[in-house]
């Protein structure tokens, strides 16, 4: 009698699901040819990266290591009338009320002013920075006789050193002007990247088939 040979069914191979969506690659890559081609415009190809050789100035280094607070308006306004007040007195003591001395320091203070202020208070910058002048020029006025003598020496001094008041003013409005114009840029920017987004959505993985 014949004797059936029965074999064992062969082990069926089991679908495996694939470690990564079949569309993640190719989103992949085509973020990553994005990102070089505006890494280095013109060219498609992906390049190796090469550090960049270019050194800092040590000016900007040193530039970098400076504190960088964001004052309001007030608190810029405040803080560039007491250090001119600070100063107008060390100046008195020191080198007996110097008008270039004080005219120098006011120079440095009013770039300060304007670099610290938030960017949503630029405006007031140019403003404060006159105002801390007339504060710190009262120890060097050397006016007497009362509230009467002092304003009037002050008021001669502000009429006397009209340059460095007139100086530092404008260092103030050329910073914030700077810090507007770079602020609206990148405003316009943010912008043009959100209404990139919003037509060229990126695209979903493929769910994997079962």
């Amino acid at each position: 009698m014949e004797q059936h040979r029965t074999s064992e069914p062969q082990g069926r191979r089991r679908p495996q699901t694939p470690l990564t969506p079949p569309g993640a690659l190719v989103e992949g890559a085509s973020v990553y040819r994005v990102a070089a081609r505006a890494g280095r415009p013109g060219r498609g190809r992906v390049e190796r990266a090469v550090p960049a050789g270019r050194p800092v100035p040590p000016v900007v280094l040193a530039l970098r290591r400076l504190p960088n607070p964001r004052l309001t308006g007030l608190g810029a306004g405040l803080f560039a009338s007491a250090t001119m007040l600070m100063l107008g007195f060390l100046d008195w003591l020191i080198l007996d009320g110097s008008p270039i001395v004080y005219g120098l320091l006011f120079l440095p203070v009013s770039a300060l002013t304007a670099l610290w202020v938030r960017t949503a208070d630029l405006v007031t910058a140019p403003i404060s920075v006159p105002i801390a002048f007339a504060v710190g020029v009262v120890p060097i006025s050397g006016g007497t006789g009362g509230f009467g003598g002092q304003a009037m020496a002050v008021v001669t001094a502000l009429a006397v050193h009209a340059g460095w008041l007139y100086g530092g003013t404008l260092v103030a409005g050329l910073i914030t002007s700077v810090r507007k114009v770079r602020d609206m840029g990148r405003r316009q920017r943010a912008a043009a990247a959100a209404a990139a987004l919003r037509a060229h959505p990126p695209r979903r993985p493929a769910n994997p088939a079962p």
